[in-house]
């Protein structure tokens, strides 16, 4: 059975440098709850409790699942190694207490951080790329994070590919997918992410079906994206200007999709994630029209 949850970047904002504060978190469970949600993300560390008998105790009274938690290395930099180790194995220390052995770390690069890369999400070239030891390296690291996490928690680790990130492509995406064990590490597809750069989600999720433990839902505005490679706007400048539209109403063939999860026999979560611009209305009733479409289409 596919299970909807949703995450704390639909009720804040996290990326844009805007000023609306971040909905209060209990709030936010509130909200999530009433539009018939069935899970959250972890989101950013503290927003949520980070006692474990306290975090589980505000999750499992709205009657939500904990289902795992995004955690960003700058995996092309070894000397970012040690901390972004220190930082997965403390986030899954406490999902595990917590919420026990289902959740999952959702390990991605540290996004929007290298210049060029953020400067050209959207229309990423091989030249803006990792070089094949480097792709080596990049996925060593990501494989150590995975397999520490396993050993300290017995939690399972999948890859989030990202734009703005060194993962943005289908191509790039391959390259991490074919340098690690894929019992070791699975993978996060993320619909809107994978659109945007340049990629077709319901193929990647055939492709890589045995690899898919999880599935962001988010959808990309084809007219936006349009604009954004013609104009070469920057990845913050594609976001303020509503790349990730609400769903249905962009480029992801959401029916494709589930089908094709349903075709899997995929038993594991798809969560929402919404970015809430500022006159597109408030995160809940976001959330709700969200929720309203993947009912529509099955689930």
């Amino acid at each position: 059975m596919i299970r909807v949850g949703n995450a704390p970047c639909s009720w804040g904002v996290l990326e844009f440098g805007m000023p609306a504060a971040p909905t209060p978190a209990a709030q936010m469970l509130d909200e999530m709850a009433a539009a018939g949600y069935a899970g959250t993300e972890l989101g950013d560390w503290g927003f949520l409790p980070t006692d474990p008998a306290a975090l589980s105790s505000d999750v499992s009274r709205h009657g939500l699942n904990l289902i795992g938690a995004f955690v960003p290395v700058k995996l092309a930099d070894a000397a970012a190694l040690d901390a972004g180790i220190k930082t997965a194995v403390r986030t899954a220390t406490l999902l595990a207490a917590a919420a026990g052995k289902d959740a999952l770390i959702v390990l991605s690069d540290d996004n929007a951080t290298v210049p060029n890369r953020t400067q050209r999400a959207g229309r990423i070239r091989a030249v803006d790329g990792l070089q094949p030891d480097e792709w080596d390296q990049f996925a060593a690291r990501a494989a150590q994070i995975a397999e520490i996490v396993r050993d300290a928690t017995g939690l399972r680790t999948v890859f989030h590919h990202h734009c703005g990130g060194y993962v943005e492509t289908p191509e790039e995406l391959d390259a991490l997918m074919m340098r690690t064990d894929p019992a070791l590490l699975g993978l996060c597809l993320d619909t809107g992410h994978f659109t945007y750069g340049g990629g077709d989600a319901a193929a990647a999720l055939r492709q890589y079906r045995h690899r898919v433990w999880h599935v962001h839902a988010k959808d990309c505005d084809a007219q936006v994206a349009e604009q954004a490679r013609a104009e070469e706007w920057d990845y913050h400048t594609a976001l303020g200007h509503g790349i990730f539209c609400e769903l249905g109403r962009g480029a992801v063939d959401f029916p494709a999709v589930i089908s094709g999860m349903q075709d899997l026999d995929y038993a594991g979560w798809i969560v929402v994630e919404q970015d809430v611009l500022p006159g597109s209305g408030t995160p809940a009733a976001s959330a709700i029209r969200s929720r309203a479409y993947l009912r529509g289409i099955g689930i």
